[in-house]
């Protein structure tokens, strides 16, 4: 029972890290060059897994069961809740309107149609099933999950016929930290360590092995995806990795429709939760709520947000920057409080050092936009 569990834990936080971002990875890999690209992997990937632990760790010595922005209020008081919610709002606005540039290239691309067209017609589809609050995938994640690795596996078995290993030998010192904004987007998870620990109520001691096999499959997983891309397309690899593979036929199509897949029910899920915050937890009208979900990333792309990756490049880096930076302070508050099942006793070079790497990211993202 207890390994039943544990499965469920880790397929819970893969399931949330492994999203449409890993879509963006090629391409801006390509740009720096593999092994670069692979640095920003593992690097971000240890600093993602910390940040996982430490979110473990002070649910594990809190009572209750709350969300990053009530750990952030609890430990940190009003600031940190509202900075909290400002890494939350600029992470789902951000995906959102990725999402609705990428699903108009991927339906562009399928049905031959013009991107304007495509990005009018889901946008119409979502906003009508956010309106309504039909999470129309709820129950289905499990099979929704298993068709999306059995889809990769699929793409990465046709990719890999066409590798070519001078692909993986260029770098471009220019571009080395190009690929940091969307790996880091793509290995995002702290927001679901809480629901780990509810899975695992009955056996907590479990949830700090979760946490780390859950932290780095998505870790080997990237690499491989974009050793597979960037390998047999280099510097040609599409925005969007699987929507352009110039094989055509029904490889090409299979490709578009996963990328329409994964991208649409990541903004449905990230767009029903923003508007249900709006409306249940700060009182809002539904009809506003509605709006302010479903407008702000549509003005967003109308006023000129039209590249996949360097949207969720800057989403990456400067949410997923605050966003750790606010964790690492409430671990240091949380630290006097409760018994947890396990305890990161991180010396303080070490949040320095992962506070550093986060403002970094921050400002470099900023300066070039």
């Amino acid at each position: 029972m207890a390994s039943k569990h544990l499965l469920g834990a880790v397929a819970t936080l893969i399931g949330l890290i492994i999203g449409a971002g890993v879509l963006g990875i090629p391409a801006v890999i390509a740009k720096s060059g593999f092994l670069i690209g692979a640095v920003h992997i593992v690097v971000l990937g240890i600093a993602a897994m910390l940040i996982n632990l430490y979110v473990g760790e002070i649910a594990l010595r809190t009572e209750g069961k709350h969300q990053l922005t009530a750990y952030a209020g609890k430990y940190l008081g009003r600031w940190g809740k509202h900075a909290m919610l400002i890494a939350l709002l600029i992470t789902i606005y951000g995906a959102l309107a990725a999402y609705l540039v990428g699903e108009s290239v991927s339906i562009s691309g399928l049905f031959g149609i013009s991107p304007a067209v495509a990005m009018a017609v889901f946008f119409a589809l979502m906003a009508v099933l956010v309106f309504r609050g039909l999470n129309i995938i709820e129950g289905a994640e499990l099979y929704l999950n298993i068709f999306r690795f059995a889809a990769i596996a699929v793409l990465l078995a046709f990719v890999l016929m066409k590798l070519d290993l001078q692909n993986l030998a260029a770098v471009n010192l220019q571009y080395s930290f190009l690929p940091y904004g969307v790996v880091f987007f793509a290995l995002m998870g702290a927001s679901a360590v809480p629901a780990v620990k509810e899975v695992l109520k009955t056996n907590r001691k479990l949830v700090k092995r979760a946490i780390i096999i859950g932290s780095l499959f998505p870790v080997v997983f990237y690499l491989l995806f974009a050793f597979a891309f960037v390998g047999a397309f280099g510097d040609s690899v599409g925005e969007i990795a699987t929507a352009d593979l110039g094989m055509g036929g029904y490889i090409a199509a299979f490709g578009n429709i996963f990328a329409i897949v994964s991208m649409a029910t990541a903004f449905l899920v990230l767009a029903l939760a923003l508007k249900w915050v709006y409306e249940y937890d700060y009182k809002i009208n539904r009809h506003v709520a509605f709006l302010l979900t479903c407008a702000v990333p549509l003005v967003l792309v109308l006023a000129g947000v039209s590249r996949f990756s360097a949207v969720l490049g800057i989403t990456g880096a400067v949410a997923g920057g605050l966003e750790g930076i606010i964790v690492v302070l409430m671990h240091r508050k949380a630290a006097a409080h409760g018994k947890p099942e396990y305890s990161i006793k991180a010396p303080w070079i070490a949040d320095i050092l992962l506070i550093s790497l986060f403002i970094a990211g921050i400002i470099y993202t900023v300066a070039t936009l």
